[in-house]
């Protein structure tokens, strides 16, 4: 389908302007033209952008809208639900298990008629894990009372999110609306985008903000209950009214559409439909790949072909009747869906035809149904061929052969089925001998032996080299020498983050020992399920047969803001006191989706969701100290390490073996360099995270049985340094050494100060 610029150039009868953006920068730009309240926001890819930006918007002064970040997607949805029902105007944005996770939250929102617009950002659902785009999250959307606006290029985006407000906010609505766009093929690829020229005229059109027209909980003279219980007679009523207001939506965006196209000159009728007029063979493709296929129909149609297209703007309200009008007279369809509906024979978008067909009348258009592009498998024009093809020999036999089947997917072949590279590690060679732990019979405390890190050195390394981690990447050398400090066989869970994906690419994996991957927020509670199950089979005897010559030790590796969205889980595995280690890397960021705001991001520093500008100096507020919360669960062992004292962390590592194997939960935090996120030389990781030690910031400590202790004290070693020396080497804190930064510098000393003499408080007495 060739570009014609005038008609890629609207006519409207407002000023316009010409940009050339990605749909993740148009999502963000027609937020910040907005102006919304709130945005309540958790990072994952490939939505993270849309934060991003705002907040780089919002660090240069650009808009007025208050970004919370979440410690999870199901605190971000509770923070738009809360200000919506607070009467403001809310926004958010999220893709995959990130939408799944909020998922407990959008009926409630939708069932009790508080607007806002969300962007999904669409992404394959795991597991495995797949970053890549597909529509699996989007499909478990389509029961959640919310209206669904789709968007097939980085254009539709910023318009559909600017019709979407007026849409949620009119009376004959009053829900919350979804605005979808395809992961990575609209999201991150750049496009000629118009967008209004000034705010004011998106303001007039979207129109003012009003709360009065509806009732909210900051209206003190009109107290109201929000989301009270209800038996089953006021229930069914409440979910009618929700239901008649779906189909509202759909009437009401005609409307706004049409109000739209005479501004702006764009049009998004319901259903976008090509060469659908005269059609005899037809494909059903949403988003990204419906822009495709109209490129095959053209040189179809110039063979002679009666082909057309058909394309949804809106799946929520479904447009049952528009599409069974639209198919009527065409003899065959295939319909494409990017997700499959496991069990139903088709996909719900080909489900959801049929029913439409057969509902209205149309009983002779036969209807084919394939599952492609998932994982963000690209689409091709010869992908759109075969789709075709399907079409027409279905319209020339006068059936289908094969009604449901996949399309893309490749067959296996036993010859090329993943062997072992590495054989086991041996037991033998993992437990040296050369580390004791025993526990004093007379005081009660635990006697470590532990050699120098040479003597160690022919221990085999648990990862097998070859991961795909950034130069200078801290987390591995860490990880190693933590694991030096570990005796015999291990069973390790790695929550995502880094250090989970860039070992374990399909069909590679850079884990020599037995390896479990869950997501961010349930790594604990299922470490914990697996040592349950390990303690159990045991005593039954159901393990006798693999050979064990010792219990395993059971490790959970989390980072990445791994202990923001997991610490939920952590703290219920710690007060169940499972016989585990928790080992958090600390890289003061969210490294894995691009190097966002955690809740361990210092105050002052810099991430891409804490910029700097004239309107603001990197993050807002103090860095969370997870080594305490954990102390606070009583839990046996706590420690903190550093690769710059290897010692002290190999012996931490054998006390916290010793106690996850005959206590229970062990809680250590390690801090590592990351150059990416810390903008700093790669050769001088070790340098910084001496200096991090050195200035206090990251004391070395263990709380031993309630009992803290210091295990390494720069004021005594006479090696304490300025924080300032520490920040001076790091791009991402660099501004906080210029005078118009002196009051977060001296915020931060003062709370890196406060938690030093706390500590030390601590340290000399064992009550605290």
């Amino acid at each position: 389908m060739a570009i014609e610029i005038n008609k890629e150039v609207s006519r409207g009868k407002v000023e316009q302007r010409m940009v050339y953006e990605s749909g993740n920068e148009m999502a963000a730009y027609a937020a910040h033209q907005i102006n919304y309240h709130v945005m309540g926001y958790f990072p994952i890819s490939p939505s993270t952008e849309v934060a991003q930006f705002l907040d780089l918007m919002k660090a240069n002064g650009q808009h007025d809208i208050k970004l919370i970040p979440a410690d999870g997607e199901h605190g971000s949805a509770g923070i738009c639900y809360g200000a919506s029902a607070a009467g403001g105007r809310v926004f958010n944005a999220t893709s995959s298990n990130g939408y799944l996770y909020m998922l407990e939250q959008m009926p409630v929102q939708s069932g009790t008629r508080f607007p806002m617009v969300m962007n999904l950002v669409c992404r394959s659902v795991s597991g495995p894990l797949d970053i890549h785009g597909d529509h699996s999250d989007l499909y478990f959307a389509l029961n959640t009372g919310w209206p669904i606006l789709m968007c097939r290029d980085p254009q539709a985006v910023y318009d559909m999110n600017i019709m979407a407000l007026k849409l949620a906010e009119d009376p004959q609505v009053r829900l919350p609306v979804l605005v979808a766009s395809d992961g990575y093929f609209t999201s991150h690829q750049k496009r000629r985008v118009q967008t209004f020229a000034h705010r004011t005229d998106v303001h007039a059109f979207v129109g003012e903000h009003s709360p009065e027209g509806f009732k909210h909980v900051l209206d003190r003279n009109n107290p109201i209950t929000v989301g009270p219980y209800m038996n089953e007679p006021d229930y069914i009523n409440n979910c009618y009214q929700q239901s008649m207001a779906m189909y509202n939506a759909g009437e009401v965006f005609d409307r706004i559409r049409t109000e739209y196209a005479e501004l702006t000159g764009r049009d998004y009728p319901i259903l976008d439909l090509y060469r659908m007029d005269d059609a005899e063979v037809a494909v059903f493709l949403m988003n990204s790949a419906s822009e495709i296929i109209k490129d095959v129909v053209d040189q179809l149609r110039a063979k002679g072909i009666k082909a057309g297209s058909i394309a949804p703007n809106m799946i929520r309200p479904f447009p049952a009747k528009e599409i069974a009008e639209a198919l009527r007279g065409v003899k065959a369809v295939t319909i494409g869906d990017r997700a499959d509906s496991y069990g139903g024979h088709g996909g719900n978008m080909t489900n959801e035809i049929k029913a439409a067909l057969f509902t209205q009348g149309v009983r002779d258009t036969l209807v084919i149904s394939r599952i492609y592009g998932l994982g963000g498998k690209d689409f091709y024009a010869e992908d759109g061929h075969h789709l075709f093809e399907l079409a027409i020999e279905a319209a020339q036999s006068g059936k289908v052969e094969v009604p449901f089947d996949y399309w893309g997917h490749t067959p296996g072949d036993p010859e090329k089925a993943p062997k072992r590279v590495l054989e086991p590690l041996k037991y033998e060679e993992l437990k040296t001998g050369l580390i004791t732990v025993d526990r004093d019979e007379t005081t009660g405390k635990l006697k470590v032996k532990v050699p120098p890190v040479r003597q160690l050195t022919k221990k085999p390394k648990r990862l097998a080299p070859g991961h795909g981690a950034c130069p200078g990447c801290g987390i591995f050398s860490g990880l190693e020498l933590f694991f030096k400090g570990i005796e015999g066989d291990i069973v390790a869970l790695y929550q995502t983050g880094c250090a989970m994906v860039v070992t374990t690419g399909f069909p590679y994996s850079s884990h020599k020992a037995t390896y479990i991957h869950n997501l961010f927020q349930n790594g604990a509670a299922t470490l914990s399920g697996v040592v349950e199950m390990f303690w159990e089979r045991k005593r039954r005897g159901e393990l006798d047969q693999y050979g064990l010559k010792d219990d395993f030790t059971f490790v959970m590796i989390t980072g990445d803001g791994g202990m923001d969205i997991g610490m939920g889980p952590a703290i219920g595995s710690a007060l169940r006191n499972h016989k585990m280690i928790i080992l958090e890397y600390d890289n003061e960021g969210y490294m894995n989706t691009g190097a966002q705001m955690s809740y361990s991001t210092p105050l002052g520093h810099r991430t891409s969701t804490s910029n700097v500008g004239k309107h603001q100096g990197g993050k807002l507020f103090h860095h969370k100290d997870t080594a305490q919360i954990m102390a606070a669960t009583n839990i046996s062992y706590v420690f903190t390490g550093s690769e710059s004292l290897p010692q002290d962390l190999l012996r931490k590592a054998a006390k916290a073996q010793y106690y996850a194997q005959n206590v229970g939960l062990v809680y250590g935090k390690i801090l590592i360099s990351c150059p990416l996120n810390w903008l700093s030389e790669e050769k001088i990781g070790q340098t910084l995270i001496d200096e991090a030690v050195n200035t206090c910031f990251f004391p070395m400590y263990e709380v031993e049985e309630g009992v803290t202790t210091i295990t390494y004290n720069p004021e005594e070693k006479g090696k304490r340094i300025p924080l300032g020396d520490w920040l001076k080497n790091m791009g991402k804190t660099k501004h906080m050494t210029r005078p118009e930064y002196a009051e977060a510098l001296k915020s931060f000393e003062d709370e890196v100060e406060r938690r030093w003499l706390r500590l030390k408080a601590k340290h000399e007495n064992m009550y605290l």
